[in-house]
C-alpha cells in the first residue's frame, strides 16, 4: 500500500475545487507590487525606529530568548513590554506570548477548561482551535446572534463559562457588539474574551482597541488578546486582563508554559511601536480613513463589501476560481491583495481582502482603483 496515496487524492480534490494553496516568497521590494494584502496597518514594519529598536535589543540580549518564559525566556525587556501594553490598553496586567495565535490558545483553553465555551461562528481559526483544546462543551453561535449566545449561557450546568469573540472580524472587517456581549457575560457570570488582533492600533483613540473605545477597559470580567504582528509591525502576542487571569495563564496556560519566549528583537520593535502610537495618534485615524476610501471605491464599481470598522475591506466575489482570477488581475495591475477561500470563509463567499495602511498615498489609491476596475470586469465575465 502507498501511505501517500490518500494525500495525493485529497490534494487533487482541493485543486479541482480551487482550494490549493501555494507559498509565494516576496523579494525585499515586494516584487514591485503595492501592498494591499499585509496586516501592516500603520506601515511600521519597515519603520527605521522599529528596525533600530530590534537591532539594539538583539545586541543587548542576543538573537533568541533561550528558553521558555518560566525558565530563561523572560527578560527585563519582556517585562517592560508587558507594562507598556497594559498602560496603552488600560489593562491591569499583560502577558506576552510568542504569537497572537498562541495567546488565543492559552487564554481560551486555560480559562475555559472543562466549562462551557460560547464562540461566535465568525471567530478566527486560533479561537476555533482553542475551543477544542479547552476540553469542555463548545457552543458555536451564528455570527453575532446574541439570542443564541444567551440561550447557551442561560442553560449551562458547568461552573465555568466563557464567551469568545473577535473585536474586528478578520475577513469581513466589521465590529462585534462588544458592549452587548460584555453585558451578556456579566449577567451570566461568564468571562468575555475579546480578540483585538485587528482592532489594536486601528480602533479608538491612539488605537487602544475596541474594548477601550467603549470605556469597558476596567471591567474585570473582560479578557483581551492582542497580536504584535499587525499594527505594531513586529511579532508576538499578549493577553490583557485582571491579575487573576494572568496568574492563571502563568500557572496553567500550556502555550505559555511550554513555548520559547518571544525573541528580544521582536520585543524591542513592539516597544518602539507602542511609543509611536502614543506620539502619533493620527496614524489610526489615517488608517481608518484610507479603509473607508477603499470601501467607497469598491462600492462605486458595483462590487460587494462592508463599511469597515478598522483596516480590513473585503471584496466578495463568490466562487474560489473567481477570487483567484481577481487576485491575479490585481497583481497584473501592480497590486498585491489577499485571496480568501473556504474554509477561511463560508462556501459562496470567496473574496479579496484589502487592507488599508496609514501610509497609502493618493497616487496609491489611483493605482488601486485601476486594479479594482479590472476586477469588476472579471466579476462581470464570471
Amino acid at each position: 500500500m502507498d501511505p501517500l496515496a490518500g494525500l495525493r487524492r485529497a490534494a487533487g480534490e482541493r485543486a479541482a475545487a480551487g482550494l490549493r494553496r501555494t507559498l509565494r516568497p516576496r523579494t525585499p521590494d515586494d516584487d514591485g507590487l503595492l501592498d494591499l494584502a499585509s496586516n501592516d496597518y500603520l506601515g511600521l514594519a519597515r519603520d527605521p525606529r522599529l528596525i533600530e529598536a530590534a537591532v539594539a535589543a538583539a545586541r543587548e540580549w542576543g538573537t533568541g530568548s533561550t528558553g521558555s518564559r518560566l525558565v530563561t525566556g523572560s527578560t527585563r525587556l519582556h517585562e517592560a513590554l508587558e507594562t507598556a501594553l497594559a498602560e496603552l490598553c488600560g489593562a491591569e496586567r499583560a502577558l506576552v506570548f510568542s504569537s497572537g495565535y498562541l495567546a488565543n490558545l492559552g487564554a481560551v483553553a486555560a480559562l475555559g477548561r472543562g466549562g462551557l465555551v460560547v464562540s461566535d461562528a465568525g471567530n478566527h481559526a486560533s479561537i476555533v482551535d482553542a475551543c477544542r483544546l479547552a476540553r469542555g462543551r463548545v457552543v458555536v453561535a451564528p455570527r453575532g446572534d446574541l439570542e443564541a449566545m444567551e440561550k447557551a449561557l442561560a442553560g449551562r450546568t458547568e461552573e465555568r463559562a466563557l464567551l469568545v469573540t473577535d473585536a474586528v472580524f478578520s475577513v469581513d472587517g466589521d465590529l462585534a457588539d462588544v458592549a452587548a456581549l460584555a453585558e451578556l457575560a456579566r449577567r451570566y457570570e461568564a468571562l468575555l474574551v475579546v480578540d483585538e488582533a485587528h482592532a489594536l492600533g486601528v480602533v479608538g483613540e491612539h488605537g487602544r482597541g475596541a474594548v477601550h473605545s467603549i470605556g469597558l477597559f476596567r471591567e474585570s470580567h473582560i479578557v483581551r488578546t492582542i497580536t504584535l504582528s499587525k499594527s505594531l509591525g513586529s511579532q508576538g502576542g499578549a493577553v490583557l486582563g485582571a491579575p487573576e487571569v494572568i496568574e492563571t495563564l502563568i500557572d496553567t496556560g500550556r502555550s505559555f508554559i511550554f513555548d520559547t519566549g518571544l525573541a528580544p528583537a521582536c520585543v524591542g520593535a513592539a516597544l518602539a511601536a507602542v511609543d509611536i502610537l502614543h506620539s502619533q495618534p493620527e496614524l489610526p485615524v489615517r488608517t481608518r480613513a484610507r479603509a473607508s476610501e477603499l470601501a467607497a471605491v469598491v462600492r462605486e464599481l458595483g462590487l460587494e463589501t462592508r463599511e469597515p470598522a478598522g483596516a480590513v475591506v473585503p471584496v466578495v466575489l463568490g466562487a474560489p476560481e473567481t477570487a483567484l482570477a481577481a487576485a491575479a488581475t490585481c497583481a497584473e495591475h501592480g497590486v498585491r491583495v489577499g485571496c480568501f477561500r473556504p474554509p477561511s470563509v463560508p462556501e459562496g463567499r470567496s473574496c479579496l481582502r484589502l487592507t488599508a495602511r496609514a501610509n497609502l498615498s493618493s497616487d496609491d489609491l489611483a493605482v488601486i482603483r485601476h486594479a479594482l476596475t479590472a476586477v469588476a470586469e472579471v466579476k462581470v465575465r464570471a
